[in-house]
């Protein structure tokens, strides 16, 4: 057996050996002496030398229980790299064959640095972080699920529907998700396409979950806004583009349900250069819309992609790409076309082209990099027409990931060797069975490698990273290595706050995450007082979490949190889920407050103006001094009549690292 006939990847007991400790295996391998050294999980894993792991079952059978697994490592004049992660009897196969080797000494086998370590600036070229936003039931969910499902992640797309026994989306893992049909959490997705990594942050569409969309924006370099062709622009919409806008995000449009009746393609155009002064660029072009909708004409190519929505549905034949079944690709200048599409579309499309062509040829991909011009395709995303020519474009015109501007004027770029990070969601009990609590952050800068220490900005600690996932909706796997552009999920037991930075060798602090106004308060009660403890636990990670804002009454005797929202799906979904996930049932108590101000000049301030009618203060989940009005007239009067309270603020800045 040779050395590479054997698995990269560690059984899950595995004692490690130190490097320069010449070992007598003889007595454990019956085999020549052999000298191991340790090197880090990731160089095994990204060295993976047409190496195939024995079946898990298989080994454990041929291993005795009580007996030991070795990691075997080899090494030169100047580099650790892995050989061999085995058990007693492969590892002796291996070094029997490893010292019939005349040209390595001492049974010990050397590779290349290069063989094991993967190129920073190639991973980071490689990875594409964007997010999608839209109003809801636009579709977002389902355009979701079909982009996965081309990138082979998962083997059936399912819709957002909300009923019973429908398959549920893999970004839909909440119960309460499942049960309505909507999407009330951002979700981070990672997969694998034509040599690009994907990191997809799905974002819940409504609005009572702006705050933890914003958060989530801010982890991504690019945006992918989803418009239903029948409405055009609309509400949330409207609130998400700024959002990204704020972050300065290339935006790319996708015009979603195309085989349904829908405004005119120059219609959704106008409404997005005038509504946004945002200059668009159609990439491709519809074929008619609802019953009349054949495809679309994609513009680089001058191609015609057929669509054949009866052939889509029949039973994909053995060996047949069920991708692409249905699909047919034509020339535009094929004499065919117009027997196939009809003489009146056909007379309409060349005339659109020719329109096209007038208002510009080339597009643009430093003007949409800028996020001065939109790229637009037209689709379906339920009868997954469109959405591969749009992914399969996307890779082309989007950015890589993006360098950052620190606190104090410096920056850090992705390609930097420094590991940098910041966290930008917290989740509690994505996992029922271990009610795991997950720290979901953005990498930066540098090569994330798993067991490696960095330091949390805030808090100034030294923190391991040693179990850290890769995120894929609600399951999560082992993540041994991670570079700029990824997202990571990282083991929180209470060390990570929203907004950390985390980071290696100099000190780097990112500008935290602001947290905006709420407009709805309520006292979160207990319904059980035996449930105190279960109670408490559920407050403090749901809460933690930036579920909804938090605040505390200054009276030491009212210790009930105040539940404050945007809107009120976000109480259901607290009640909810501290019901599910802890087993307490709660009551809402409403407060008569509409709008939050954050006191600048903190408690110094507060005391300074003595008493405050009017209004109510109260404490952030920072110990910040909070003003509670009943409306903007309050607000005004406030700033009017006490001068001494300074400047009030709609968001909240968490404190600085120091």
């Amino acid at each position: 057996m040779s050395a590479t006939g054997l698995g990269t990847r560690p059984p899950s007991n595995v004692v490690a050996l130190r490097a320069h400790r010449p070992i007598m295996m003889t007595s454990l391998l019956g085999a020549s002496p052999t000298r191991v050294v340790l090197t880090p999980r990731a160089s095994v894993r990204a060295s993976a030398p047409s190496a195939a792991r024995l079946p898990r079952a298989e080994t454990a059978s041929r291993r005795p229980p009580g007996r030991r697994s070795f990691r075997l490592r080899a090494v030169d004049a100047d580099d650790e790299v892995a050989v061999v992660e085995a058990s007693p009897e492969e590892a002796a196969e291996v070094a029997e064959a490893m010292s019939s080797v005349d040209d390595i000494p001492d049974a010990i086998k050397t590779v290349p640095k290069a063989a094991v370590e993967r190129d920073l600036g190639k991973e980071v070229e490689s990875r594409r972080t964007f997010a999608i936003i839209s109003h809801p039931d636009a579709g977002k969910t389902t355009l979701t699920e079909k982009l996965l499902y081309y990138g082979g992640a998962i083997q059936e797309a399912g819709a957002v529907r909300a009923r019973r026994g429908a398959k549920s989306a893999t970004s839909d893992w909440m119960e309460m998700e499942k049960q309505r049909g909507i999407s009330i959490s951002s979700t981070a997705l990672s997969f694998a396409y034509k040599n690009f990594t994907l990191n997809l942050l799905d974002t819940p569409g409504h609005a009572d979950f702006s705050e933890d969309t914003y958060r989530t924006v801010s982890a991504a370099d690019n945006a992918v806004m989803l418009i239903d062709s029948a409405k055009g622009l609309e509400p949330q919409t409207r609130k998400l583009f700024e959002v990204c806008r704020l972050n300065g995000l290339p935006i790319f449009t996708f015009c979603n349900k195309m085989d349904r009746p829908a405004l005119e393609p120059l219609e959704l155009l106008d409404q997005i250069e005038s509504e946004f002064n945002l200059p668009t660029y159609a990439v491709n072009w519809p074929i008619g819309s609802g019953d009349t909708f054949k495809g679309v004409y994609h513009r680089p190519r001058r191609e015609v992609h057929l669509f054949n929505a009866e052939a889509k549905d029949g039973k994909a034949k053995k060996g047949e790409d069920k991708s692409t079944k249905g699909l047919e690709v034509i020339s535009v200048d094929d004499a065919k076309l117009e027997s196939v599409i009809g003489a009146e579309l056909h007379a309409r499309l060349m005339e659109d082209i020719e329109l096209l062509d007038e208002l510009g040829g080339e597009l643009d991909l430093q003007a949409v990099h800028d996020g001065e011009l939109t790229p637009v395709f037209f689709g379906s995303g339920m009868n997954n027409f469109g959405v591969q020519l749009f992914l399969d474009s996307f890779l082309g015109y989007s950015v890589r990931p993006r360098g950052r501007d620190l606190l104090g004027g410096d920056r850090v770029e992705p390609t930097d060797e420094g590991f940098t990070g910041f966290v930008f969601k917290l989740q509690a009990n994505m996992d029922p069975r271990h009610r795991d609590k997950v720290a979901f952050v953005r990498v930066v800068s540098g090569r994330f490698e798993r067991g490696m220490r960095v330091t949390n900005a805030r808090t100034k600690k030294s923190v391991a990273l040693s179990r850290p996932s890769q995120m894929f909706g609600q399951d999560k796997t082992v993540l041994d290595e991670g570079f700029a552009g990824d997202v990571i999920g990282l083991n929180n037991p209470g060390s990570f706050a929203i907004g950390d930075t985390l980071y290696m060798g100099s000190r780097k602090v990112l500008p935290p995450i602001p947290t905006f106004s709420p407009e709805l308060f309520a006292y979160l009660r207990n319904s059980d007082t035996g449930k105190y403890k279960q109670f408490q636990k559920g407050v403090q990670e749901l809460l933690g979490e930036g579920a909804v804002q938090v605040m505390y009454s200054r009276d030491a005797v009212k210790q009930d949190p105040i539940l404050a929202a945007v809107g009120q799906l976000q109480f259901e979904v607290v009640q909810a889920r501290m019901l599910a996930e802890y087993g307490v049932e709660t009551t809402l108590e409403p407060l008569p407050f509409a709008v939050a101000r954050w006191v600048v000049g903190g408690w110094d301030a507060v005391d300074a103006a003595g008493r405050i009618f009017n209004a109510q203060c109260v404490k952030d989940i920072w110990g910040q001094p909070v003003l509670l009005f009943k409306n903007q007239w309050n607000v005004d009067q406030i700033v009017a009549d006490t001068p001494e309270i300074g400047e009030l603020s709609p968001f909240s800045i968490p404190p600085a690292a120091e």
